[in-house]
């Protein structure tokens, strides 16, 4: 597993040291329980001597330094489709608003320390935009893939034939908008997520004040009509999600408990509220019956607009 390290200062101010503890968790939450071996990026000399200090306890993480503007590997990295091998994608700061010196080589070097052949593709791309259930089927929403910030002109057929191309994807299911404020445009793993084929999981609203409880019930609803690429109509499952989360500014922010992270032996669920956080637990044990359910609190990481799941990309072994 991939992890990013909160490296720039510049980026996380006052949430750098709290981010960096977050990390830090994370990785030994997937190195111990969840039987991962752990590689952790760095940028630069002073970022990788702090991720030593706090991570060199853990034999199975390893801290690599390297180039990058921020830690959100899932959408910079490349997708592994085998152990050696990789599809890499244009990034472009999802649609043009964070472009960070480093971030579009990303990829590369991922690919190049793992040892893997990368499959470059001139097209737009985060990883964080698909879902898939292993089996040739993917979930994505409109308000990302076809959003003209990504790539100009492409309408579904254009794109579903280019994820057939380059991931192997047989079927696209697609959902519509995703969470209030997220600058990903939508991105679906914050919205909905296979937990098995034919199995998804989606948010239900926590609290009569939750801002994306209509996104929740549409996305639902849709996914209750789909087929997945084996022809089998969706189970659907929903996950309490951490209800309205604010920012110290008193922001609504896109806090999601379906930035979870599957690892070998455990799922790291981040969490924000400790009534929701208990309900999703109890939600995703009856899901994982191999794994341990590992709740981790997420703040600092979603001051930076993402969770673990969004800092993180697997390599299959």
């Amino acid at each position: 597993m991939w992890l990013g390290f909160p490296s720039h200062a510049d980026l996380w101010g006052d949430d750098l040291e709290p981010a960096r503890r977050e990390v830090a968790d994370l990785a030994f939450a997937l190195a111990g329980p969840g039987r991962e071996q752990i590689k952790v990026l760095a940028c630069g000399e002073a970022a990788e001597r702090e991720a030593l200090r706090l991570m060199a306890a853990a034999p199975a993480i390893d801290i690599l330094q390297a180039r990058f503007g921020d830690i959100w590997l899932r959408d910079t990295g490349p997708v592994f489709t085998e152990r050696d091998e990789a599809a890499g994608f244009r990034f472009n700061g999802w649609g043009g608003k964070y472009q960070l010196e480093g971030d579009d080589a990303v990829a590369d070097q991922i690919a190049a320390l793992a040892g893997a052949r990368l499959d470059q593709h001139d097209f737009v791309l985060e990883g964080g935009a698909l879902d898939h259930d292993g089996a040739g089927t993917a979930l994505t929403t409109r308000q990302c893939l076809l959003n003209p910030n990504r790539n100009p002109a492409w309408g579904a057929e254009h794109t579903e034939a280019a994820l057939r191309g380059a991931l192997g994807v047989r079927k696209i299911l697609w959902l519509g908008d995703g969470l209030m404020n997220d600058h990903t445009d939508g991105h679906v793993d914050n919205l909905a997520r296979f937990v098995a084929p034919g199995v998804v999981a989606c948010p239900v609203a926590f609290g009569t004040d939750d801002p994306n409880a209509l996104a929740y019930d549409r996305a639902a609803e849709a996914l209750a009509g789909f087929t997945d690429a084996e022809g089998r109509r969706l189970r659907v499952v929903r996950i309490p999600s951490p209800g309205c989360v604010r920012s110290r500014n008193h922001d609504i922010v896109p806090a999601s408990h379906m930035n979870f992270l599957i690892a070998n032996g455990a799922v790291v669920l981040p969490v924000y509220d400790q009534r929701a956080s208990r309900l999703a637990v109890e939600a995703l044990e009856g899901l994982f019956p191999g794994r341990i359910i590992i709740p981790l609190e997420s703040r600092a990481l979603l001051t930076g607009g993402g969770s673990f799941h969004c800092i993180s990309q697997q390599q299959p072994a």
